[in-house]
């Protein structure tokens, strides 16, 4: 039998021409750094859900970017807890508030390009993302337990949360980040605060916003590290169901028609399909949140001596940005970039 073929693809995958041909790789100027600055701690608090990681008091967040930086990962989230909360979140866009505050610093004293998260979760004290309608009618009599978990009247007020958006995504203009990124899915969000950043002078300030994300079961560890978890109900009114993917198509299309600069799919791993998508129908920068959940349960396997963490956190970055993410924003970054370098 004649087993002679014109093309042999196993020729290609032999070691010394296997980087040669590879399609895709990573670098450290593909990841940008979670850090979670605390103003209730003055010292670092290690996070149980995500091993390796840590709050840190606003007096360490120098020096926290500074380890990111030395990694050769450029880029960093800043995520505040701030020392008090109230329904309206007030402590977000405040002068002294706690990413206010740490942005000024980090900028002074660091060459990193500080990206900082406009959101309110962290700042009320219900853990939604925005106030609540029914406390700005002033309505007090209903009970927040369990069995209001999907109560209609427990839905935020999209209109007074574009204003506080406005307000923050200013107050960090103004502290000196260099992108802001809405990460609530308000309706309208980004062209609020685009024109907000436009006539305050920040007009070179671009906007990551997170365009396509979805009500996912992988945020449990993030809640624990910025203590924004709901104190009742979910937010299935204002994130995406993860059944719906031509829908992301629509509200990221609204996104970019409002002056979304960056556009941010989250989670990541779950939503491949939603990043090649996208990457199809967009020329802007595709970003992808490679969230704590799927950082934690890689940690899980591994500590159980059932995964390699190193290869399969490699693997699970590569196939991110395979799927046409430019900008892979990951828990695994400082990590992975000291082994890439």
């Amino acid at each position: 039998m004649d087993h002679t073929l014109t093309h042999r693809p196993r020729r290609l995958r032999q070691d010394r021409v296997r980087g040669l041909v590879s399609e895709t790789s990573l670098e450290p100027s593909d990841f940008i750094a979670p850090v979670f600055v605390d103003a209730t701690t003055d010292e670092r608090v290690p996070i149980q859900s995500m091993p390796g990681h840590e709050r840190v008091p606003i007096d360490e967040s120098v020096a926290r970017v500074e380890e990111v930086l030395e990694t050769g990962v450029e880029a960093v989230m800043l995520f505040g807890i701030p020392e008090s909360k109230d329904p309206d979140g007030t402590r977000a866009w405040v002068d002294d508030g706690v990413v206010q505050e740490a942005t000024r610093r980090i900028t002074a004293e660091t060459d990193a390009y500080v990206i900082t998260d406009v959101c309110l979760c962290e700042y009320t004290d219900h853990g939604h993302c925005g106030p609540l309608e029914e406390e700005l009618r002033g309505e007090t009599g209903h009970e927040h337990g369990p069995d209001c978990e999907h109560d209609p009247t427990l839905t935020v007020d999209n209109d007074a949360t574009l204003e506080a958006l406005e307000r923050i995504a200013v107050s960090h203009a103004e502290a000196g980040a260099d992108m802001v990124a809405p990460s609530g899915m308000m309706d309208g969000m980004v062209a609020a605060m685009r024109d907000a950043l436009d006539r305050e002078g920040y007009e070179h300030v671009p906007i990551m916003s997170y365009a396509a994300k979805y009500e996912s079961a992988f945020y449990g560890p993030f809640r624990d590290a910025a203590d924004g978890a709901p104190s009742f109900g979910d937010r299935r009114h204002y994130q995406m169901d993860p059944a719906n993917a031509r829908e992301a198509l629509r509200e990221v299309r609204l996104d970019v028609e409002q002056g979304a600069d960056v556009l941010m799919v989250k989670p990541a791993l779950p939503y491949l399909d939603i990043v090649a998508s996208l990457r199809r129908e967009f020329d802007h920068p595709i970003a992808a949140y490679n969230v704590s959940g799927e950082y934690a349960m890689l940690h899980a396997a591994a500590e159980k001596g059932w995964l390699d963490l190193e290869a399969v956190a490699h693997e699970s970055l590569l196939s991110i940005k395979r799927a046409g993410a430019d900008l892979i924003l990951t828990y695994f970054a400082e990590e992975l970039a000291e082994r890439l370098e």
